[in-house]
């Protein structure tokens, strides 16, 4: 099993990237909220029939690029949990 990074990294520059995580993990759930809303928004005006199924990509794309961030988040947590901070 791979070694974690995590835990060569100094206490100040394990925060400062868990607020950088933090940060880039609630921009990507806003930026997918507003995706769904204006897709809901499209099928609205023109209809269910009109729309392409390229109108989905952007919504089925989002969550896959969503997990690594999460991932490396919890650990991240995990690491500062360790350590006390």
């Amino acid at each position: 099993m791979k070694k974690n990074t995590y835990e060569e990294l100094t206490n100040e520059k394990l925060i400062k990237k868990r607020d950088l995580f933090k940060g880039v993990s609630i921009g990507f759930a806003v930026i997918f909220i507003l995706a769904i809303a204006i897709v809901v928004y499209i099928f609205n005006v023109k209809g269910f029939k009109s729309v392409s199924i390229a109108t989905f990509i952007p919504i089925f794309t989002l969550p896959i690029t969503f997990v690594p961030i999460l991932i490396n988040l919890s650990l991240l947590n995990k690491e500062i949990k360790s350590r006390n901070l």
